[in-house]
């Protein structure tokens, strides 16, 4: 007597979410990356007493900044004052720099920090058909 026995794979991708996952750390690493070049400027030693004050006094951690950008910018606004747009600038430099192909258009004739980064997060933000 012959016995036939079949087999069946059922395989499952979900690439939207894999690709979502992408996105957020790709986005995520590359304002972290940024803000730590715009800090660096200061040294290591300032660089740290600068997280350590936006999270103590300001409530951002580090990996927050990309979602608090707002909060983000007020904080090294009060912190540095007019400085603060050097600062931004330096941050902007850099995030240009890790994602060639990205053209941000400002809506007003001043080139606002917050805009940009918005600008670049829906810019990395995959495509969902």
């Amino acid at each position: 007597m012959t016995k036939t026995t079949r087999l069946s794979t059922t395989c499952t991708l979900q690439l939207r979410k894999k690709k979502h996952r992408l996105h957020k750390n790709s986005f995520e690493a590359a304002v972290i990356e940024a803000v730590d070049e715009g800090f660096a400027l200061f040294g290591h030693s300032s660089k740290q007493a600068i997280y350590f004050h936006l999270e103590n006094t300001f409530k951002i951690k580090k990996q927050e900044i990309p979602y608090k950008i707002e909060e983000f910018a007020d904080a090294i606004e009060q912190i540095f004052g007019a400085g603060a747009k050097l600062i931004e600038i330096r941050i902007i430099e850099a995030l240009h720099g890790k994602n060639q192909g990205f053209v941000h258009f400002p809506k007003k004739r001043d080139l606002m920090f917050t805009e940009y980064v918005d600008s670049l997060h829906a810019f990395l933000r995959p495509q969902t058909f």
